[in-house]
């Protein structure tokens, strides 16, 4: 008798169709050749280390794997800041544009140079020195999107002082539970944020936050705005008296050589309890793999000039606007304020400003657009665009296609990402050139990667079926381990399916090999014994014309185990009526299947997400279930989960199937 196939975890219930093979004129000239993907692993990382990086002290082996411990590039030592900045001076690039700032304020701007980066964090690092902050002291940054934050992050990795940016957006028991937890000494803010025509009180919020933080010594504190700040005697400082006087010659402070294994900073990730995960991500490896993919994947050129609209907050700001960008001498842009402040043009304007080439934003900020309209990119032109990119969660085809025709005008590639916090660099990624274009897909593992879909005993999915994604060989930009906590490390990540990194993610794998994420594996519905993705479900209601956004979670049924339910943000010029809930509905089901029909629809004119703008699905299982509403301090605006719920009272009685 014939062993069983391994059976799909996950099942899959929407059919790929469109394919995007790569324009000839792009694969002639792309960074990525075909032959990229027969490397060996060690052999790849090797190349591309010695070859895009300056080492201090070469490094004696590539790989010290046990599982689940990384070291990478073993022995060697570097500094990130001089890679990033010093050694483009001293090959005569200084006078090449290394960020254009755009304040929220239109006509506030700055273009600063590789020359004049280096000379900013020249006298800051001079500054902090004199200060006492040194090699292995602990720092905490609560700064916006000004162009001190990149200089702060690039004298404390000349320096090796370990930090932590926490998002100018949490609350002040968010700030105190990381500053805590990485016991920092010394902390960074700014008086005030500019955000959406709005100041924001992140020195009021740093004070309040270190009323629970005893190993604070001192604060520095750049000023912004002319808004009234308070400054504690002893402890804090103004940033323009800790540069005053300071030299700004490179031989004044010369960067530290440190081990390839040196803790670059911590990033804090929810988790499962309450307390988050400090994600350690350190050197050589971490610089390596940021700076390999940003060439390949973004195609990166000597002119070109590439926006990553992420906030550094996060660790794609980290990975795709600070670090792996200035090590490969790139032109950026940098935006402090939201994308429709004054109005819906104001990233078109900043692209037809700037000359931008290449763009790299979330799929919630393409749905955004969606809903407010092509017309505000159609006043601009954008034909200097020729490659565009989408990271933080799974990118629905329509969002896709609307990007590609639109923002793209149906000749750039778009490279759909898939990462993480913890995993410091892309590892699924269509690499432009060569890869055939599939909307929704990630397509495949970066080179040297071995990626799988298992079901719940491990076991790899036939293909096309669906199941849990995992990785089966490290990277060089991998978290470390999670700080202070080796036991929580190992279970998060390494202890569902032994031998393998689960990420959390929901994936299949169609019958060409392309992986399609549908999501984290706790957003899977299982309605009827069937086990569904949140994210197909979302896909197809926006697949419909009139849907700009939805959200989709599951609730308790007593007939079926769980019901979906659906919040949904019509286009503008659309009404929720009982009509459009039953076209929506048949949408689904032709798009899926009746079993994927919602039971429940919400018409909501927003969604609540972070200021990152994640789409906060657990707070919208607490509406479903009729639960108290969650923590709500990292939403942009905690308004709208209240008026959803509202809303979803209302409607329960009105739409309910």
């Amino acid at each position: 008798m014939a062993p069983e196939k391994p059976k799909s975890a996950i099942e899959t219930l929407q059919v790929d169709v469109k394919k995007y093979p790569p324009p000839a004129a792009f694969a002639a000239q792309a960074n990525a050749k075909p032959e990229i993907y027969d490397q060996e692993l060690e052999a790849f990382w090797d190349k591309e280390a010695k070859s895009r990086i300056s080492w201090f002290k070469p490094y004696h082996k590539v790989l010290e794997w046990n599982l689940p411990y990384a070291k990478w590039f073993v022995g060697g030592e570097l500094n990130i800041c001089y890679n990033c900045v010093d050694r483009h001076v001293e090959a005569g690039k200084g006078a090449k544009v290394a960020y254009y700032w755009e304040g929220e304020g239109v006509g506030e701007r700055k273009t600063i140079t590789y020359s004049d980066l280096l000379k900013d964090v020249v006298k800051l690092t001079n500054g902090l020195r004199k200060l006492g902050v040194k090699k292995g002291t602990h720092c905490g940054i609560y700064i916006a999107m000004v162009p001190e934050l990149p200089v702060l992050m690039l004298a404390l990795a000349r320096i090796g002082a370990p930090f932590t940016v926490v998002f100018a957006g949490f609350s002040p028991d968010s700030l105190a539970d990381r500053f805590n937890d990485m016991e920092v000494e010394f902390v960074f803010t700014q008086n005030e944020g500019l955000r959406g025509g709005k100041r924001l009180p992140l020195k009021a919020n740093v004070d309040e936050a270190l009323k629970q933080v005893p190993t604070v010594k001192k604060m520095v504190v750049y000023k912004r705005t002319d808004g009234a700040t308070a400054m504690q005697v002893g402890r804090d400082l103004w940033w323009h008296d800790v540069t005053a006087g300071q030299s700004d010659d490179p031989k004044s402070c010369p960067c530290e050589s440190l081990d390839s294994e040196h803790m670059l900073y911590l990033l804090y990730t929810s988790g499962t309890t309450a307390k988050p995960k400090g994600i350690m991500h350190t050197t050589g490896g971490y610089l390596v793999g940021t700076a390999t993919t940003h060439h390949y994947i973004f195609d990166i050129k000597p002119d070109d000039v590439y926006w990553c609209a992420a906030d550094i907050g996060w660790v794609t700001g980290h990975s795709y606007i600070v670090y792996g960008p200035l090590a490969n001498g790139c032109t950026g842009v940098i935006y402090e304020g939201t994308p429709n402040f004054p109005n819906a043009e104001r990233w078109w304007d900043i692209i037809e400003r700037y000359k931008v080439s290449i763009l790299y934003t979330a799929p919630t900020a393409i749905r955004a657009h969606m809903k407010w309209g092509p017309q505000h990119a159609a006043k601009h032109d954008l034909k200097s665009l020729r490659l565009l990119g989408s990271v933080g969660e799974p990118i629905n085809p329509e969002a896709w296609e609307w990007y590609h025709e639109h923002i793209g005008g149906r000749r750039c590639p778009i490279v759909d990402t898939w990462w993480q916090t913890e995993t410091g660099m892309i590892l699924i990624t269509p690499l432009p050139g060569i890869t055939t274009l599939k909307p929704g897909s990630a397509t495949k593992p970066f080179p040297g990667l071995v990626v799988a879909v298992v079901n719940d005993k491990g076991e790899e999915v036939p293909l096309g079926g669906g199941g849990y994604l995992v990785l089966k060989s490290p990277w060089p930009a991998m978290l470390r381990g999670i700080y202070k906590a080796p036991e929580r490390y190992v279970q998060t990540y390494w202890s569902r399916f032994p031998g393998m990194y689960f990420a959390g993610d929901g994936a299949r794998m169609d019958k060409d090999g392309d992986l399609w994420l549908m999501g984290r594996v706790d957003d899977v519905m299982n309605v009827s014994g069937h086990r569904i993705s949140t994210i197909e479900v979302e896909s197809a209601l926006v697949d419909h014309p009139k849907v700009a956004e939805a959200a989709v979670c599951g609730r308790a049924d007593a007939l079926t185990g769980q019901a979906i339910v659906a919040f949904v943000t019509l286009k503008s010029g659309f009404e929720a009526t009982p009509e459009m809930l039953a076209e929506l509905r048949e949408h689904v089901g032709k798009k899926i299947g009746a079993l994927a029909k919602p039971a429940n629809i919400v018409f909501t004119p927003d969604l609540p997400k972070t200021r990152s703008g994640k789409i906060m699905r657990r707070l919208l299982r607490d509406v479903a279930e009729n639960r108290p509403l969650g923590d709500t301090t990292t939403l942009a605006d905690a308004a709208v989960v209240k008026e959803i719920a509202t809303r979803a009272v209302t409607e329960a009685t009105q739409h309910e199937v």
